[in-house]
């Protein structure tokens, strides 16, 4: 059995492991870092659309990836078969990175034993019959719940990623990570009018738990319910105005807008809006801003980075303070850090870089109610769609799905069309409350960098930042 988790499942019995061991550790000699990353893949997917099945897809993919390292650069080489003449060519492309350096090869992961995620493959079970039948279901139960409701599409999913890491010293590090996703929009119409909804929910659980009536009911009343009120939504106001965040999805706003400036690489290269500022205040006193790769079942968790490095809660910003930045191997070895278990990869395809895992806002002391009665003219954002973010100068624009104006700390109307302006750095001085009611999303966030896209999870409390941006229609 591999060293690191213990599974029952070995990925790539086929590998001959002593000899692509003997290539690595031949290769990684003068290298500073290096690890053969071998992967199984296999996931499916189905879709749901007016009235009937429109897709089904099933995907299988194996192969592996040998990366050295030598200072600031990286040599890489990848294949979809597990033959040894493989591995040796992808050595030798590789070995490229090593021109002029001579190195000393750091230290492999600790091991780690814990399992924030059972082994099960969602493809496995339950049946064909039952996936498409649930999905037959759902469009069923939502048409019935109102008669406005002109189409409805739902999309389940799921996938199990087996991986092993092979280092140049021998050691073996492997997980098996599953990933389930249950979505459900909703199209309503009156008077030729039509709006729509949706709501998700996803992680490392098999689809009994998202499956069952109580949770896919909910879902899709929670899609019925945002069309429902989009239906009745106004042109949004423009301006600068005071905005309160709902709890929860609305996290993705500080994911973009600020999570990814606090990552490893743009900040050792001085490219991010939040580089070289350990230590001073980026944020107003109460803001906390955490990734916590090692929270049982979430999306955005894993046993191990794509590394092995074992994942861990990380204090990025502590009381406006910052802290720290999100490491992957190399960039912690070049800066003088720990690496941080954010070291991540699309796939076997892909170098791993730094990325976030589970990031969001921790709790603070005000109720969510005295936050929005606090609120004289504003916006009330509830739910997020798309957005846009630079991450050298942290600027951003969001799109609600769901927001509404409030006056007098009172809710007014529903409004439509309205997007978010700002920046990061400036937008978290500009906290004035922060809620009690901090809430992880439902599992539904797919994160993109440099082409790569990987699961996250975010979240947040409540949140009042002032003068924001509002654009209007």
């Amino acid at each position: 059995m591999a060293d690191g988790l213990a599974t029952e499942l070995e990925t790539a019995p086929e590998m001959d492991w002593d000899a692509a061991e003997r290539i690595l550790a031949e290769a990684a000699r003068g290298a500073d870092d290096g690890e053969i990353f071998v992967e199984e893949s296999r996931a499916e997917s189905f879709y749901w659309d007016d009235g009937r099945l429109k897709s089904a897809s099933y995907d299988a993919s194996n192969g592996f990836g040998l990366r050295l390292v030598a200072g600031e650069r990286a040599g890489y080489g990848h294949a979809n078969s597990f033959d040894i003449g493989s591995v040796a060519r992808a050595a030798e492309a590789a070995v490229a990175a090593k021109l002029g350096h001579d190195g000393s090869l750091d230290v492999s992961p600790a091991k780690v034993n814990r399992q924030l995620y059972a082994d099960f493959d969602p493809i496995a079970a339950p049946s064909f019959q039952h996936k498409t039948g649930l999905l037959a279901e759902i469009d069923a139960y939502c048409r019935a719940r109102d008669p406005r409701v002109v189409q409805v599409a739902a999309t389940l999913s799921g996938a199990r990623r087996g991986l092993t890491i092979l280092r140049p010293d021998g050691a073996k590090l492997t997980d098996h990570r599953p990933l389930v996703r249950l979505n459900v929009s909703v199209t309503v119409e009156r008077d030729g009018r039509r709006e729509s909804g949706s709501a998700g929910a996803g992680g490392r659980e098999p689809y009994e738990v998202f499956i069952a009536p109580e949770r896919w009911k909910a879902l899709a009343d929670e899609a019925l319910r945002i069309a429902l009120v989009n239906l009745d939504a106004v042109p949004a106001p423009a301006g600068e105005m005071d905005v309160v965040l709902g709890p929860g999805w609305p996290g993705v706003l500080l994911h973009e807008a600020v999570g990814h400036g606090l990552e490893g690489d743009f900040n050792r290269k001085g490219t991010s809006a939040f580089s070289g500022m350990i230590g001073q205040r980026v944020a107003a006193p109460g803001v906390t801003v955490v990734d916590d790769g090692a929270l049982e079942n979430r999306r955005g968790s894993l046993n191990i980075d794509d590394e092995g490095t074992p994942t861990q809660r990380t204090v990025l910003i502590e009381d406006g303070i910052l802290k720290g930045y999100l490491q992957d191997r190399m960039n912690a070895r070049l800066t003088g850090v720990a690496p941080t278990g954010n070291g991540r990869r699309e796939s076997y395809a892909h170098r791993p870089m730094p990325r976030m895992t589970n990031t969001f806002m921790t709790a603070g002391d005000k109720h969510p109610g005295e936050i929005l009665a606090s609120l004289k003219r504003g916006v009330y954002a509830v739910n997020f769609g798309g957005g846009q973010v630079d991450i050298t100068s942290g600027k951003f624009v969001f799109q609600c799905t769901e927001a509404y104006l409030v006056e007098g700390g009172k809710i007014k109307a529903p409004i439509k069309g309205a997007t978010l302006i700002g920046d990061g750095p400036s937008a978290l001085t500009r906290v004035k409350m922060v809620g009690d009611d901090m809430k992880l999303d439902e599992g539904v966030g797919t994160c993109g960098k440099a082409g790569q896209s990987v699961p996250v999870g975010v979240g947040q409390p409540t949140l009042y930042i002032s003068g924001l941006t509002v654009g209007g229609m």
